[in-house]
């Protein structure tokens, strides 16, 4: 997984896979939300965290391929780096792959909007947050494993 920074392991749950025992697509989007949520916690900010600090981030454009099915009990690594930043707006790109063969399964794209509840408009990114997403965001991966993350 050369091109992402940090990635966050996961084991395929029964109810995720279809008659055939194949995780169904749509469960492959709440693994890339996962993935986002415990990045975040690698950067310093829990989920609840983000909000108070200014950031609310929703989900405006996404890109899936899949190359490979995922299976029932599989262990899966879910990498990602951030690609784009704007002034209201990121772009993550996802690597999915088979945990113990890095066998890729899947690549995603994603972009998310600074989402404002009140106004529902777009805002700014949080100065402190895009600097820290800026500094960490690409370079040494760094595996989570569950609520932790390993330097």
């Amino acid at each position: 997984m050369s091109a992402t920074a940090f990635a966050h392991r996961l084991r395929v749950r029964y109810h995720e896979v279809d008659p055939q025992g194949i995780v169904f697509n749509s469960r492959y989007l709440e693994y890339l939300d996962v993935a986002m949520t415990e990045w975040f916690r690698w950067l310093g900010w829990p989920y609840p965290d983000l909000v108070t600090a200014g950031l609310d981030p929703s989900l405006v454009s996404l890109t899936i391929d899949w190359t490979a099915p995922a299976t029932f009990d599989e262990q899966l690594s879910v990498g990602l780096s951030l690609q784009r930043v704007g002034r209201s707006s990121y772009t993550l790109a996802f690597e999915i792959s088979r945990a113990e063969t890095s066998e890729l399964l899947a690549t995603a794209s994603v972009v998310y909007v600074n989402f404002d509840a009140a106004t529902r408009r777009a805002r700014p990114l949080p100065d402190e947050i895009r600097r820290k997403m800026l500094a960490r965001g690409s370079g040494q991966l760094t595996i989570a494993d569950g609520s932790f993350a390993e330097s």
